[in-house]
């Protein structure tokens, strides 16, 4: 068995027993608020924003063992071609998550982060210094919306 494992902090234990004492009851309540509170904020954080980036709640330890927060972006697109990401790239380690769903008006499908080069009937993207490219390859339903959601790992 390992000594070193990461996800003993998340853990949250289902019960306690609370001494009768109000100094030692005391000290307990504390450590069980503070269980209690590492173990939401290190939990995966549901927020899609649009407008700017947010922590995701992943913490990553790729770079030399060090702590890295992780980060999610949702971006909008109505067809083919560049969306500005904003993101200095210099600042980041590498994208984990990168997946999208578009509609053309009708039906929903997804978006695949694959590369630069059309594929026959599907739409993909790719990631430059300064945009997210949306390819359509030939015979690949028409683009009305969608959505290109952009997951990645801060440098330390």
């Amino acid at each position: 068995m390992s000594t070193n494992i990461v996800n003993q902090v998340a853990f949250l234990r289902t019960s306690r027993e609370f001494p009768e004492d109000l100094r030692q009851l005391t000290v307990e309540v504390n450590r069980a608020y503070i269980d209690t509170a590492n173990a939401v904020n290190n939990r995966i954080i549901s927020i899609f924003p649009t407008n700017r980036s947010a922590q995701n709640g992943e913490t990553w330890f790729v770079s030399s063992n060090q702590r890295q927060n992780g980060f999610r972006q949702v971006y909008a697109f109505t067809g083919a071609g560049n969306v500005a990401h904003g993101r200095n790239l210099s600042q980041i380690s590498g994208f984990v998550r990168c997946f999208g769903s578009f509609t053309d008006g009708t039906n929903w499908y997804g978006a695949v982060y694959a590369g630069s080069t059309a594929i026959a009937g599907q739409v993909t993207f790719y990631i430059t210094g300064t945009n997210i490219v949306i390819v359509a390859g030939g015979g690949s339903p028409a683009i009305v919306s969608g959505t290109i959601v952009l997951e990645w790992i801060a440098k330390p």
